[in-house]
């Protein structure tokens, strides 16, 4: 029973550190999880090519993200609990 609890206990922990790889400075979350979400908003990204964070404009709680994607370039504010704010680029 108790190494149940200490298995329940540590899946919880391991899974809320990797919903906050958005989030966390240095942590830079697979370019498959970036093109998931931009498909779940309506954008097409089938075959991620490349996944950036840009320094220059991110905060603390609002990592932006450059995502290519197979013809298709976005930026993509990252800010937690809320769904992205993404913009189409010209290539």
């Amino acid at each position: 029973m108790r190494n149940s609890i200490i298995f329940v206990a540590s899946a919880i922990a391991g899974g809320l550190a990797a919903s906050s790889a958005f989030a966390d400075d240095g942590l830079e979350p697979p370019m498959d999880l970036l093109a998931a979400q931009l498909r779940t908003q309506g954008y097409a990204c089938d075959h991620p090519d490349s996944a950036h964070l840009d320094t220059d404009v991110s905060k603390p709680n609002a990592k932006v993200w450059i995502v290519a994607c197979k013809g298709v370039n976005y930026r993509m504010t990252v800010v937690p609990d809320l769904a992205a704010k993404i913009e189409k680029l010209d290539n």
